[in-house]
């Protein structure tokens, strides 16, 4: 994204006409945010916080590997890395994603680059699984994007080709791949899936053969809607993309213009799209809008890269109020600053910090 994968791509694991909108800005002093670093870190990113306030995410050693963690509530932390993880730059374990139980699922990077899915029981107890299809080549395999309540995961497989196919995974460890009508078959094309809620509806994207992105919703029957958001680009890396989806099926994510600009949008679940962009959201290519997560309540996180290219968090209520806010401590520099990417039914968020040096710290706001 991506929005909650952004930092993914961009660490060390994978090397995520407008319509406008008068939005109300309304003061941040009641935010309360804590900024965290695992023990030993060279970098921490909170990923995802469920409704308890545990964040799961990752942190980098003092080579570059990557291994788990769990953060109570009351600032606790377990740090766990899962059997078989590379131990080499861009390798180790990648926590990605925490349900209600505290159950987590995530990926692992072996000695070959190659990814593997994993699920943590609460108990520490960590099964790892591959999508079959999987390629064997550097950043090829099993991606996890997200868990539900129940237990459900979905992501994507990279197959031998770089093609992505879309994956479902239950609690007792049934795996269904799909690919979404449409989605191109070419290197980089394909479907990829970001998001599921309680009730097993799936949310994502997939790549055209001119690898443009659409939008999708996929029913737990199997069934896939598609959609676009109006004045989306149809050019390569442009398009629509559905990022997350809350218990009601309420989805938000963002589009990009043929000017590669980024915006916001929330899509009901009439398929009514309301677009918006986050106060000052550059609108320079690569600039703008993009949405990380969408609690219960319709609140939806997410951060914008302004005219410097400098990333600002924000909360946009579900009437339409945005506050913009920024962790102490980030620095202004080119993809610098405060990034999101979870936000929990208290209205909690999770995310990270960027600072000046470069280097990645956690944080939590209530």
């Amino acid at each position: 994204m991506t929005s909650f994968r952004r930092f993914v791509q961009l660490g060390a694991i994978f090397a995520l006409a407008v319509l406008t909108f008068s939005l109300a800005t309304i003061p941040a002093q009641a935010q309360t945010i804590t900024k965290f670093d695992a023990p030993g870190a060279k970098g921490t990113v909170g990923f995802d916080i469920n409704t308890a306030g545990t964040i799961a995410g990752y942190y980098g050693d003092s080579v570059g590997a990557g291994h788990g963690f769990v953060r109570t509530s009351t600032g606790v932390f377990t740090e766990f890395t899962a059997p078989g993880s590379g131990t080499l730059p861009g390798q180790g374990t990648f926590a990605i994603t925490i349900n209600t139980a505290g159950t987590i699922a995530g990926i692992v990077s072996d000695t070959k680059t190659i990814l593997h899915g994993f699920v943590r029981a609460t108990n520490g107890t960590i099964t790892q699984f591959n999508v079959p299809g999987g390629g064997t080549g550097k950043n090829q395999g099993t991606r996890v994007s997200r868990m539900n309540t129940a237990g459900t995961v979905v992501g994507d497989v990279v197959d031998g080709k770089g093609v992505y196919h879309g994956f479902v995974r239950s609690a007792s460890g049934v795996i269904t791949k799909f690919d979404v009508p449409g989605a191109g078959t070419f290197g980089g094309q394909g479907t990829r899936t970001n998001s599921i809620n309680v009730a097993g509806v799936i949310a994502g994207r997939y790549l055209d053969s001119a690898s443009a992105m659409h939008g999708f919703v996929r029913a737990t029957n199997g069934m896939i809607t598609k959609f676009d958001a109006l004045g989306a680009g149809t050019g390569g890396g442009q398009g629509t993309e559905a990022g997350t989806i809350n218990t009601a099926g309420v989805i938000a994510g963002r589009y990009i213009d043929s000017g590669n600009v980024m915006h916001a949008y929330v899509r009901a679940t009439t398929g009514t799209i309301t677009k918006y962009n986050a106060p000052g959201a550059g609108t320079g290519a690569q600039q703008g809008t993009s949405v990380s997560s969408i609690n219960t309540a319709g609140a939806i996180t997410g951060h914008d890269l302004d005219f410097g290219f400098v990333s600002h968090g924000y909360v946009r209520a579900a009437n339409g109020t945005i506050v913009v806010f920024d962790v102490l401590g980030g620095g202004t520099g080119v993809n610098q600053g405060t990034f999101t990417t979870s936000i929990n039914t208290a209205g909690a968020i999770t995310g990270w910090v960027t600072d000046s040096s470069g280097v990645f710290h956690g944080y939590v706001r209530k």
